[in-house]
C-alpha cells in the first residue's frame, strides 16, 4: 500500500502543508499584508520543495529491498552445458524466476548497495540493496579479453534510480551515508544450487547441496 511508505506519507504531508501556506499567501495579498504574504509564500515553496523531494526518492528507490542484516536474495540452480558454458536459473525472493545462459568458468552476481544516515531512517529508510547483474566469469585474464562475454540485468527497469540521483544531486549528502557496488563469483564446473546473500557488507555465495536428476 502506498500509505505504508513513510516517504511517500512525508510527501503528501508536506505537499498538503505547501497548499495551505499557498492559501495563507492569496489572504494575505487580499488584505494587502505584504510581509505576511512574502512569509508564507516562502514558506509554501520550503514545503513544495520538501515533498518532491520525498517523492523523488520515493521513486528512486523502486525496486530496491529493505536489508535486515543478512538476507537471501536469490536462489541459483546452475548447470553446464558444455566447455565454458552454463545455465543460471535464478528464483528471486519475490516469487519470480529468471534463466541465463552464460559463458565461462565461473558464474559472476554484482548488486547495488545504499546506505542511510540517521535522518533517513526517521522516514524508514535503512540499507538496501538491488541485485544489478549477472554474468558469466573466465578464470583466466586471457579467457576474459578474448573470449565470448555474456552480461545481462537483473535490475527492474525505474523511472527514477537513487544511484543516479547521488551521483547528480549533493543536497542528498546528508541523507545518503554511502552508495557502493559489491560483488561475488563462484564455480561452475557442477551442476550446483547455490544461495546468493546480501549482507551491509557486501554480497557472498553459498553452496546449498548438490542439483541432481537433470
Amino acid at each position: 500500500m502506498v500509505l505504508s511508505n513513510p516517504l511517500i506519507v512525508a510527501a503528501m504531508l508536506f505537499a498538503l502543508l505547501g497548499l495551505t501556506f499557498l492559501i495563507l499567501t492569496i489572504a494575505a495579498l487580499k488584505k494587502r499584508k505584504l510581509f505576511g504574504s512574502a512569509f508564507q509564500f516562502v514558506v509554501a515553496l520550503l514545503m513544495i520543495s520538501l515533498s518532491a523531494l520525498f517523492g523523488t526518492i520515493s521513486i528512486a528507490i523502486e525496486g530496491y529491498r529493505a536489508l535486515i542484516f543478512e538476507e537471501l536474495a536469490a536462489t541459483v540452480k546452475v548447470e553446464p552445458t558444455g566447455e565454458q558454458k552454463f545455465i543460471a536459473r535464478f528464483s528471486l525472493p519475490d516469487g519470480s524466476e529468471k534463466v541465463f545462459s552464460l559463458a565461462g568458468d565461473q558464474l559472476y552476481i554484482d548488486a547495488h548497495i545504499l546506505k542511510w544516515k540517521p535522518l533517513a531512517n526517521i522516514f524508514g529508510q535503512h540499507t538496501s540493496y538491488e541485485l544489478d547483474r549477472v554474468a558469466g566469469r573466465y578464470a583466466l585474464l586471457n579467457d576474459e579479453t578474448t573470449k565470448v562475454r555474456t552480461v545481462y540485468s537483473l535490475s527492474k527497469d525505474k523511472r527514477l534510480d537513487m544511484f543516479e540521483l547521488r551521483r547528480r544531486f549533493t543536497f542528498l549528502n546528508p541523507l545518503l551515508d554511502a552508495e557502493y557496488g559489491s560483488a561475488t563469483f563462484i564455480n561452475t564446473n557442477s551442476a550446483e544450487e547455490f544461495k546468493v546473500l546480501v549482507s551491509t557488507t557486501g554480497l557472498l555465495i553459498r553452496k546449498t547441496e548438490k542439483v541432481t536428476g537433470q
